[in-house]
């Protein structure tokens, strides 16, 4: 049985001032039945896991660089995240994927490190707007899997976010139809290569979860759970979802 998860991605937003929103998340969820995640900017990384020792609310980072050290400005590596007091770490999201170029094999690399690192790792992956048109959906998902996921995977070290690019801060949703098809999918082809450890694997949908579209989505087969972005930064927005979530 997968156990529910709720991944909030904070991206590039918060301050000391918002861990006030973390205190009321765990104040409104003290003892919720699915796994909670929050993932802030590296400079909450520390103070947020202080704040969440000892509860049901687990603390990640948005990346990982897949070097263990050196000479590379600017970037953190998986056991740096692990010293802040972090246990998972997002990789593949999307924004990384078009600002920073990142490709499947790049991401492969930082989820790997990630996982020697002790971390559980969220890959990312998802179609753009003309690859949804042009009907390659299936056909991008399965090649991101393929490229994006180490050998070393297991249902216990990674989680995989299905976040359509063009539904990601838009306000767009894809049908539950479209969700369902993905997430299949994404199941079969897990399974095909991991065997036992695929059908553990949680698989998340990501891009637009709201209070208001959240329910129907968790009613979705294969669907473990969201990674949310911008109603993840406020309790009052995240924790309808976690109920509907709590629900499903």
């Amino acid at each position: 049985m997968r156990r529910k998860l709720a991944a909030g991605n904070w991206k590039m937003n918060g301050s000391t001032a918002s861990l006030a929103q973390v205190a009321e998340l765990m104040a409104a969820n003290p003892a919720p039945s699915v796994d909670i995640l929050i993932c802030p900017p590296a400079t909450l990384i520390g103070q947020m896991a202080t704040a969440c020792l000892g509860t049901s609310v687990a603390v990640g980072g948005q990346d990982c660089h897949a070097k263990t050290s050196g000479a590379h400005t600017g970037d953190i590596s998986a056991a740096q995240l692990m010293d802040a007091g972090a246990s998972h770490v997002i990789v593949g999201h999307s924004e990384r994927r078009t600002d920073h170029a990142e490709t499947d094999a790049t991401v492969r690399a930082k989820a790997e490190a990630g996982i020697a690192a002790g971390l559980t790792v969220v890959i990312c992956i998802g179609e753009t707007l003309s690859e949804r048109e042009s009907g390659k959906t299936l056909d991008v998902v399965a090649r991101q899997l393929a490229g994006s996921i180490p050998d070393s995977a297991t249902g216990e070290t990674a989680v995989i976010a299905y976040e359509p690019v063009w539904a990601i801060g838009t306000g767009k949703v894809p049908t539950l139809d479209q969700i369902a098809e993905v997430h299949a999918a994404i199941r079969a082809a897990l399974v095909a290569r991991f065997a036992t450890d695929g059908a553990r694997m949680r698989i998340l949908y990501g891009g637009s979860v709201k209070p208001d579209n959240a329910a129907a989505i968790f009613g979705v087969p294969d669907v473990d759970g969201a990674l949310v972005g911008g109603a993840s930064l406020k309790s009052a927005d995240f924790s309808p979802i976690i109920a509907a979530l709590s629900n499903a």
